[in-house]
């Protein structure tokens, strides 16, 4: 009882006019903190090394119409030209707003002209190649450039059950939430993830490129699932 009664004052002993009470309380021990501290390090390593194939989905359904997003580099439109040329599609189409800079000296003014005009030189015919301006805005770009295809394809009276997309590295799952948001459920958006070359995807970490474009492209994939709400017309 004497012990008790001691618990009970030492847990429930009070100042300050009753604002203030004394509990007790577990606390972890020096093994807690550990393996706490293991745990942590273990899930870091683990979103190292699975992040970026994450980011760099690729789920491709040939056929239907070709898409490349027009700021993608040359190699992606290489990429590209041999998967027309390896699987039937109507049309390849590329996307894309107003140059970043370059303008001045270029007879393209958007991407999506800049990367048609890429294709046809390397090889497509000007027949297959359709580019679809965006215009130009603050943000949400990508979505932009997915909307105007989807008004180009009204304009064309086109209506396409599936679009194969083709982007860049870890910039492929954003592309096709957006694309899929701009574009409705009755068009199915396949993608496809064309490896990236200014970094070693594997140890991404280990050069800045590599952290730059991992860590925006988490942060922009997490703006667009979570926080992005398509613009009202």
């Amino acid at each position: 009882m004497v012990y008790e009664a001691s618990l009970k004052e030492l847990g429930e002993t009070k100042k300050w006019f009753g604002l203030l009470r004394r509990r007790q309380c577990w606390v972890p021990t020096w093994r807690a903190w550990a393996l706490l501290l293991v745990l942590i390090i273990a899930s870091g390593w683990l979103g190292l090394r699975t992040i970026y194939p994450f980011l760099a989905v690729s789920d491709p359904h040939p056929g239907g119409l070709l898409v490349v997003e027009g700021w993608a580099p040359d190699y992606a439109f290489e990429a590209a030209l041999q998967e027309y040329q390896r699987n039937h599609y109507d049309k390849v189409c590329v996307t894309g707003g107003v140059l970043d800079s370059g303008t001045p000296l270029s007879e393209y003014k958007t991407y999506a002209e800049l990367g048609a005009a890429i294709l046809v030189k390397l090889g497509l015919n000007t027949n297959d190649v359709q580019a679809v301006p965006a215009p130009l805005v603050r943000r949400d770009r990508t979505y932009a450039a997915a909307v105007s295809l989807h008004r180009w394809l009204g304009q064309q009276h086109q209506a396409p059950a599936h679009i194969h997309l083709m982007t860049e590295g870890p910039h492929a799952r954003r592309s096709r939430l957006l694309f899929q948001k701009a574009l409705g459920s009755n068009i199915k958006v396949s993608v496809t993830a064309v490896p990236v070359r200014d970094f070693d995807a594997g140890h991404w970490w280990r050069s800045s490129a590599g952290v730059r474009g991992v860590i925006g492209e988490t942060l922009a994939y997490l703006y667009a699932r979570l926080w992005f709400n398509e613009p009202k017309d």
